[in-house]
């Protein structure tokens, strides 16, 4: 396992700053002009922040745009004064879209480099993984960007909060038009793993309560390279809709394959989720229609200046402008440090209080909507946004056109809080960074 962090964050930090992917200055991060210009708290300690972000693997294209959301939340918030009068320092390490090295990350971060908080994943069995290691220590888990209905479901936990939209949200978004105005036939495509199966089985849900059927569900391996196996048996279905819950580099080759047999047009396609990192650089296999949880060109005040200060703290980031991945990574690591600010505390059980049932304002996230942490499940409850390719893009960024935008309350996952079993908050290990 390779690790970044800070060479100058204290004894025993000394190591050059490697990870897969390249090279990454921590230093900048941390420091900046802080050494000259502010001057923290007498004998306050650093709020260290460890950052659970694939930079392989199926997600690792997405898990470093998240780390680029997380750390340029970060900046701000030392720009400022830091938290509590205390800086605010990372370390983070690639998780390789793999549980098993998920759990070794999220360890030795909290056991070993004394991280108070863990923030990140993409791969839902990853961010599971990263739960159980947080339940342990009592440890506060943001999980930024993995989706499955699940982990806000049956793996929900005092300590984790979940700020995606689920499978669950985008299915109810999009379903039930679908089926009223293409057709009752459905098949669904499913990434063999958590996200995949619980995502494909809140579509199926949905798809029934309109009056669909499921006429086949069709399992695929993560990894998968060669879907024409695949495209052949729906080509023989004939279904009216295909549902994919298909998902990183996997969704990638997938559409370049459906574009290359020119089957984009012959069957109506929805992506449950299409996050920006997976499309960027292959506009020409956009195809569809996808749900996601915000878009760079959205018409709302603060955006446009929120992707110029994106683009200022990321001059040379292989993506341009910044995504739903990023942005998720951005407002989760922002509003966990204002519950530290709000709690005037690091203790996990005071900052879990200051986070359930908290209320964000629609402007302040750049959203359509207002959003909330619900306090039963500790997902997010947002807009969900539906789109399609855009036809007359106003910049070679414009890649979508969002056709419609969800209330939080319509599109919530109502099946959650009864597959959710947190224990009490004084049951939780008392854990202060």
């Amino acid at each position: 396992m390779k690790t970044s962090k800070n060479s100058k964050i204290s004894s025993g930090l000394s190591r050059r700053l490697i990870m897969k992917g390249g090279l990454l200055s921590a230093t900048a991060a941390f420091f900046g002009p802080w050494k000259h210009n502010h001057v923290w708290a007498q004998g306050a300690k650093p709020i260290k922040l460890g950052l659970t972000c694939d930079a392989s693997g199926q997600y690792g294209n997405s898990g470093q745009d998240d780390l680029r959301g997380i750390r340029m939340a970060i900046d701000e918030f030392n720009a400022k004064g830091g938290v509590l009068g205390r800086k605010v320092e990372w370390v983070t390490a690639d998780t390789e879209t793999n549980p098993a090295t998920g759990t070794r990350v999220a360890e030795r971060f909290v056991s070993q480099d004394q991280c108070g908080f863990l923030i990140g994943a993409l791969h839902s069995g990853v961010a599971n993984a990263i739960t159980q290691v947080a339940n342990k220590y009592g440890v506060i888990y943001f999980n930024t960007n993995s989706s499955a209905p699940s982990e806000a479901g049956e793996n929900c936990s005092r300590v984790k909060f979940v700020w995606d939209g689920n499978g669950t949200n985008f299915s109810k978004a999009a379903v039930q038009n679908a089926v009223q105005k293409i057709g009752k036939n459905w098949l669904l495509l499913t990434n063999d793993y958590v996200w995949g199966h619980t995502t494909s089985a809140a579509t199926k849900a949905q798809v029934e309560k309109a009056g669909g059927k499921i006429i086949d569900n069709l399992l695929v391996p993560q990894n998968t390279r060669d879907f024409t196996s695949y495209l052949l048996k729906v080509q023989q279905a004939k279904p009216d809709v295909v549902a994919m819950a298909i998902g990183g580099d996997d969704m990638k080759v997938l559409r370049q394959q459906i574009v290359s047999l020119k089957m984009d047009e012959k069957v109506a396609w929805i992506n449950n989720q299409q996050d920006w990192p997976d499309i960027w650089g292959q506009a020409g296999t956009l195809f569809g229609v996808f749900g996601t949880s915000w878009y760079h060109k959205l018409p709302l005040p603060g955006v446009a200046e929120f992707v110029k200060r994106w683009q200022t703290a990321y001059p040379q980031s292989p993506i341009p402008v910044p995504g739903n991945v990023s942005y998720n990574g951005y407002m989760s690591t922002r509003e966990l440090l204002r519950a530290i600010e709000r709690a005037g505390s690091t203790n996990n059980r005071a900052v879990i209080k200051a986070l359930e049932g908290h209320k964000m304002p629609a402007a302040d996230r750049m959203q359509h909507f207002d959003a909330y942490i619900d306090a039963d499940t500790h997902q997010v409850q947002q807009t969900i946004y539906l789109a399609r390719r855009n036809a007359k893009p106003a910049d070679p960024t414009d890649l979508f056109d969002v056709i419609s935008w969800t209330k939080p309350e319509t599109a919530l996952d109502d099946a959650a809080p009864a597959k959710c079993k947190m224990k009490a908050p004084a049951d939780i290990p008392t854990f202060d960074a």
